[in-house]
């Protein structure tokens, strides 16, 4: 690291502490949901005038100023919603999410005026006929839906050579931390924007990867939950198998806030029925001191096999700090998956892909801009702006596949979720007696290049995606000024326990940094 950036980097540490208290450009600088509605209650605040602060620092951080480009769309509609949640009973005070604002990844339906877009220029004009069932929940538990969210354009499946954060529509998102470096996965802007104080939660998707390594590489919390816990109707997917939105933010209780709005059966989602023995309405009952108490931590010994030794040192000295609040470490086995689950999954994901698709331009009914997966990819053919850096492989691959229908998807499928499961990640926690799988969410974030793609060198969410698992993220410490995250994996509806496992840790290290948009 050069020297201008460590003292660069020392300083926004200095600056981004003194900041902590007093910002004159953003009185809610760090503010989450609990401090947010303290000023409700107390009628220190309005609603009104905290929404068309958030919009302000969109205004002066993502649009002008350092330009992060993490919102792809303002809600027009936000500051009355605001003004009609402030003329409500002081009993609607207490919804879990009253007067948030919240941010969408911009793959997720809302019934308003703004568009659901993947990135795609295809879709620029693209008005769903109805919310989703998560953006339903959240409505109905007090948020503002402020905006959405930039993305690595249809979830960073189109091509082969991407960048992730890079949309047709919504051009590349920076990392707050130093404005060249990457955010990572698809769910880029919604890392970006929670880091960058641009709104309380943001809601992401992940098929593998695409909400926890844009949380840990941009220094928030990020959980992806058991495939089935929240629906994904109204979201425009890529695997039925693997896809589930999740909440991103600033600290484990305010995702654990948000998570309680989302979950639920839905009849439109059959991922989703028979999930309520599972769920809880309430996850805030997780937050307690101790998780880590007597927890066994399985964890992979020098995991990143070499490609990088600062995040191993990073991930050892975390192993250590877990060791002092009780956990007891259990060294495993290198491979969870075989190399024939990874070649599976993709399988799955490029068959489901078609059908996906497919199915969500119709529900977009006669307006749809494109009928069919063709079509989309005739019109990026004819888009300069679309291809411009990268080719879309993965959608011409899905157009020739017969989807769900190819003779061997039922075995593709059985192997994937046989082997990340059974032979997987529930083979390894019974073995070794595990409360949870841990390890470096992904390396620091590299320098973002076009014309090359991204430069990924590990990440450790593939497990957890495949088997439809859930997995929670959250930083572990600072490499050159950029997070780093640690990941904690366990077996299917374990979310209360990774909660807890996670906010213990949080209490127990406190790593957040505030990000000063530095220039390397």
């Amino acid at each position: 690291m050069k020297k201008s950036i460590f003292l660069a980097a020392i300083f926004a540490v200095i600056l981004g502490k003194a900041q902590k208290s007093s910002d004159p450009q953003f009185k809610y600088l760090e503010y989450d949901i609990e401090k947010i509605q303290s000023l409700y209650k107390n009628n220190k605040a309005s609603v009104k005038e905290v929404v068309e602060a958030y919009l302000k620092r969109i205004n002066d951080i993502d649009k002008n100023g350092v330009k992060l480009n993490s919102i792809i769309t303002i809600n027009p509609d936000a500051v009355t919603i605001a003004d009609s949640l402030d003329h409500l009973s002081p009993k609607m005070k207490d919804l879990p999410l009253f007067g948030i604002p919240v941010l969408l990844k911009d793959n997720i339906d809302t019934h308003d005026k703004m568009p659901n877009t993947a990135g795609s220029l295809a879709l620029k004009n693209s008005f769903p006929l109805h919310d989703s069932y998560l953006v339903k929940k959240l409505r109905a538990a007090g948020a503002v839906i402020i905006g959405k969210t930039n993305l690595s354009e249809w979830a960073n499946f189109r091509g082969m050579k991407s960048t992730s954060g890079w949309s047709g529509l919504g051009g590349l998102t920076k990392n707050p931390y130093i404005l060249n470096r990457n955010t990572c996965g698809s769910s880029a802007g919604s890392g970006a924007a929670i880091s960058a104080n641009l709104g309380i939660v943001a809601i992401g998707t992940e098929t593998n990867g695409s909400i926890v390594c844009p949380s840990s590489i941009n220094g928030i919390v990020g959980l992806k939950p058991t495939v089935g816990l929240i629906s994904r109707q109204g979201i425009i997917p890529i695997s039925s198998s693997q896809d589930t939105p999740g909440p991103m933010a600033r600290t484990v209780k305010d995702l654990a806030i948000s998570l309680g709005t989302m979950v639920g059966e839905d009849r439109n989602d059959e991922k989703t029925i028979g999930n309520t023995p599972f769920l809880h309405k309430d996850y805030t009952k997780f937050l307690k001191p101790g998780g880590l108490k007597g927890k066994r931590l399985g964890y992979v010994k020098g995991v990143t096999k070499g490609v990088s030794k600062k995040v191993d040192e990073l991930f050892l000295k975390t192993l250590k700090v877990m060791e002092s609040q009780g956990a007891v470490m259990v060294e495993i086995p290198n491979e969870i998956l075989s190399s024939e689950v990874h070649e599976k999954s993709l399988e799955l994901m490029i068959d489901e892909f078609k059908d996906g698709l497919n199915s969500y331009f119709s529900s977009l009914g006669k307006n749809s801009p494109v009928k069919n997966i063709d079509e989309l990819i005739a019109f990026n053919k004819n888009s300069k702006e679309e291809l411009q850096y990268f080719g879309q492989e993965f959608l011409e691959l899905a157009a020739k596949s017969k989807g769900t229908k190819e003779p061997d998807y039922a075995k593709a499928l059985k192997i994937a979720q046989e082997g990340s499961r059974e032979k997987g990640i529930d083979f390894v926690m019974k073995k070794y007696s595990l409360d949870a799988i841990i390890s470096p969410t992904t390396t620091e974030a590299w320098k973002t290049d076009l014309r090359n793609g991204d430069q990924y060198s590990f990440g450790s969410a593939d497990a957890a995606a495949i088997a439809g698992y859930p997995s929670i993220t959250l930083t572990m410490g600072y490499i050159d000024g950029l997070p780093v995250g640690i990941l904690f994996s366990a077996e299917k509806w374990s979310e209360g326990k990774l909660i807890n496992m996670a906010y213990s840790f949080e209490q127990a290290n406190p790593q957040r940094k505030i990000p000063q948009f530095l220039k390397e």
